[in-house]
């Protein structure tokens, strides 16, 4: 954990301008967070700014705004109408450009359609659609209406979205005729109509074209959005709502248990994103920014649709696979668009790592000028990787920490107030207003080197209002491992300088033998090895230690596995973590079974290694990496057989 000696440390020191700013806002809160919100557009200003009865805060109460009008109708009164808001990429090549004062014509015409679709403030309408500028688009159009907006992944199954239409008994749903992935169409629309058979509360059905399948839409309930956009109107006066109506509702992807709808508010859900955005990413009005998420994920609503368009950026937008039709295709868009802050996850990085970066050299990436990563720890060897061959040893790199319930990024490197020097793998700060800590098991602050569980002290404008029809369930998940302080059910360490690693997920700590070691620290150590690209650890049940550590681990270009390979990554292991950490089995495979949004699926791989129910796998990406990882620990099975 060693600080990082780069080109660019000369330039941010001191960064006593940070933590002035920082400390200012520990001391005052509410009037530091009054003075962000002064930022942003309101019909009327607040009574006050935080009502705080534990565990539910409101945020900026009696204040009167309206989320459409900020990241919109604000720019086309200036210059910036005529500036380009969506680059929009498809997977085929197809591409669209879209200018603000486009998008502002599109938004009140969208807003129109509901409208006349008998959608009004505060109603529940569902939104499953692919990666295309509808979408946001159709979100900013409930946010105009006061309608409440819930985006579902468009990789999860009929099941999936009928659990999530009931719960909120949406009145409509918007859809397409499908959507491209991997050169193959996605039915949406057939996976809708079974859905439907167990959503009575859905009375419309909108269909917006993109693939051109040959679909029935089925009169009156369904339409085509073509066919109601010729009886929209040209605008729609935005509604202006109170600060804590419900903005959105979007459900965690938990593995196991019901799906929790995180209900975020709209005022303070604005001031913080909107502040964190420019904290972050430092962003210049000539600026093209892309965040790599998917829209049906916290970091899409945040980072690619609300922050970047209220501060009136240019963002990028593609809808399919980052390997598509070849592993060039994101360079390709940088290259294309002259992207200048890259943000995507740290399994995408450690992918491009496997294919090495002879493939970079074909392309002008000399206009990117930061990097960022997100959603998962990112291992030391990655962070580097990025840095050297995609940045060019020249970009800062924000390594950012943020949940779903969180509503936006926590802890952070703040190029946007003043750069600190950077550590790979390492969130380092807190940022302004936000107040976090360390607990060991009785809730005591940890000493510094020491792990424990990531809290939050104090309420922030971001976060969630609660659990969408189960306040209980927000009290019991949020609060009561602690109480009087939020956990995050993340692991996490604080080393002498202040700086916070996060380890990873607090159920993805195995207990072997009775040591507590995190999956993400095994998984930095496997990769760490010379000859492996990306790996994912998970436990195994064993009647003596309790659990048994397996990896299954990808090889780089040139690698070769073999029985030598697996002992040499062994004892690499062991020497990186110590004797504890040595894995009982090691299975070499060509892909890890991920999601869409890129995650890897370690229940699967568990479920696997312990020869248990695989369960759902709607969200993933590539069914055969299933297919091969069973048969490889079947292979290796069958040999230990054989040997006996």
């Amino acid at each position: 954990m060693a600080e990082l000696s780069l080109p660019f440390k000369s330039r941010y020191f001191p960064i006593k301008k940070f933590l002035d700013v920082y400390q200012k806002s520990l001391e005052d809160p509410e009037g530091f967070w009054a003075a962000e919100a002064r930022k942003l557009y309101w019909f009327k200003t607040w009574d006050k700014v935080l009502e705080w009865k534990p565990p539910f805060a409101r945020w900026f109460v009696g204040g009167m705004l309206n989320a459409s009008y900020i990241c919109v109708d604000r720019h086309v009164k200036t210059w910036r109408r005529s500036k380009v808001a969506i680059y929009w990429e498809g997977e085929p090549g197809d591409s669209r450009a879209l200018s603000y004062s486009t998008l502002y014509r599109e938004v009140n015409r969208f807003a129109s359609v509901l409208k006349n679709c008998g959608i009004g403030k505060g109603d529940n309408v569902v939104l499953y659609l692919p990666m295309i500028p509808e979408l946001l688009i159709f979100m900013l159009a409930c946010a105009r209406i006061g309608a409440i907006h819930t985006v579902i992944f468009s990789g999860f199954s009929a099941q999936a979205v009928a659990d999530r239409v009931n719960d909120i008994q949406a009145k409509l749903l918007v859809t397409a005729d499908g959507g491209f992935r991997r050169g193959k169409v996605v039915p949406l629309n057939s996976i809708v109509d079974e859905a439907l058979t167990k959503c009575p509360s859905v009375e419309k059905v909108i269909v917006v074209k993109r693939t051109n399948s040959p679909i029935t839409v089925k009169a009156p309930k369904e339409s085509w959005l073509d066919d109601l956009l010729e009886q929209a109107a040209l605008f729609v006066e935005p509604e202006p709502v109170e600060s804590n109506h419900p903005l959105y509702i979007l459900y965690t992807s938990g593995t196991t248990g019901k799906p929790k709808g995180i209900v975020h508010s709209t005022g303070g859900y604005l001031v913080h994103n909107c502040s964190a955005y420019k904290w972050v990413f430092n962003l210049r009005e000539e600026s093209v920014y892309w965040c790599t998420a998917d829209i049906g994920w916290l970091t899409g609503h945040s980072q690619i649709v609300y922050a970047p368009l209220a501060h009136g950026a240019a963002t990028v937008i593609y809808e399919g696979a980052p390997d598509y039709p070849t592993i060039e295709r994101w360079w390709d868009i940088i290259e294309k668009y002259g992207v200048t802050v890259f943000y995507t996850s740290p399994t995408a990085i450690r992918m491009f790592m496997g294919y090495g970066e002879e493939m970079l050299k074909k392309y002008d990436l000399s206009s990117l000028e930061l990097l960022g990563s997100v959603g998962e720890p990112i291992n030391p060897e990655a962070w580097l990787w990025f840095y050297h061959y995609v940045g060019g040893e020249r970009c800062p790199i924000v390594d950012t920490w943020g949940q779903t319930e969180t509503g936006g990024n926590m802890i952070s490197p703040c190029p946007g107030i003043e750069c600190v020097p950077l550590k790979p793998g390492s969130v380092t700060l807190p940022m302004p207003g936000i107040e976090v800590d360390i607990f060991d098991e009785d809730g005591k602050p940890v000493p510094m080197g020491q792990r424990g569980f990531l809290v939050i002290k104090k309420p922030w404008p971001g976060m969630l209002l609660g659990i969408h029809g189960d306040p209980e369930r927000y009290k019991e998940t949020y609060w009561s491992r602690f109480p009087g302080v939020y956990y995050t059910g993340d692991y996490a360490v604080k080393d002498k300088d202040g700086y916070f690693w996060v380890l990873g997920r607090a159920d993805e700590v195995l207990k072997v033998a009775g040591h507590r070691i995190g999956t993400a620290e095994l998984e930095d150590a496997v990769v760490s090895h010379p000859q492996i690209a990306e790996a994912a650890v998970v436990g195994k049940a064993d009647p003596v230690k309790g659990e048994s550590i397996v990896i299954f681990a990808r090889l780089k270009e040139g690698a070769e596995p073999s029985p030598d390979l697996k002992k040499e990554l062994a004892g690499h292991v062991r020497k990186e973590v110590g004797p504890i950490a040595v894995p009982d089995e090691v299975y070499f495979v060509t892909k890890l079974p991920k999601t869409r949004s890129g995650k890897v699926m370690r229940r699967v791989l568990k479920a696997v290694a312990n020869n248990t129910s695989i369960g759902d796998l709607t969200t993933l990406e590539d069914a055969s990496s299933v297919e091969e990882i069973i048969k490889a620990y079947q292979e290796l099975k069958e040999g230990e057989v054989k040997k006996k």
